[in-house]
């Protein structure tokens, strides 16, 4: 895993003068002093995520015969010249600055799955809560090509976040039974998301992925 990177290009001064320097150029950008924070939309409350949960099909897991990502078309355009994973990184990131393409050329975004806070979009993934191979398995591989987009694709709920790649990388199609965002504070939000995200599209979860499910849960207060 990376070491947490912010980078900066500022010329180099005295101790005291940092301070006017740094302060000028924040004011000069509009660069937050706090840090970015991922925030996807439709997080549930711990009760809500838990009746949610309760009433989530138990099945055992499909298989990923005639699986593909090209299944599940994205990104796709969003408004004018911006994708899904633009959008993305505009709503997670901070102080996020997009050329005429909406390609991001500057920001910051923190990883809530690491706590790194990245400054090139090029070190930072749109994660798929609920990855599309395990939504393949858990039901959509039934689905319509139309419906599997809107699945990828899913900006009204907490299905896309911004996140580390190499952290998404090491994730890849796995569900919460053997797989959960190394920041232990952040697995009671991330049950959540996964929870809700399952639920409103109408996915089943296997028995230990329930199990992990609950026990994430219960370290919520709310």
């Amino acid at each position: 895993m990376r070491v947490t990177h912010v980078s900066a290009r500022f010329p180099r001064v005295t101790r005291h003068g940092a301070v006017v320097v740094l302060a000028a150029v924040a004011a000069l950008v509009g660069v937050s002093a706090q840090p970015a924070s991922a925030t996807p939309p439709g997080i549930p409350s711990k009760a809500t995520a838990q009746s949610q949960l309760n009433a989530l099909t138990v099945a055992t897991q499909g298989s990923t015969s005639g699986y593909s990502r090209d299944l599940f078309p994205h990104w796709i355009t969003i408004s004018g010249s911006c994708n899904t994973r633009e959008q993305v990184l505009k709503r997670d990131g901070t102080s996020v600055v997009v050329d005429s393409s909406c390609a991001a050329t500057s920001g910051r975004w923190y990883s809530p799955y690491d706590g790194a806070t990245w400054t090139a979009a090029s070190d930072v993934d749109i994660d798929h809560v609920v990855p599309l191979a395990e939504a393949w398995r858990s039901g959509a591989s039934s689905w319509t090509t139309s419906r599997r987009q809107s699945f990828a694709n899913d900006l009204s709920r907490p299905q896309l976040i911004a996140v580390t790649d190499n952290v998404n990388q090491s994730k890849g199609d796995q569900d919460p039974s053997t797989w959960q965002p190394p920041l232990s504070s952040y697995r009671c939000t991330y049950s959540k998301m996964w929870i809700t995200v399952k639920y409103n599209w109408s996915l089943t979860l296997q028995t230990s992925e329930k199990s992990a499910l609950q026990s994430m849960l219960n370290t919520c207060s709310s």
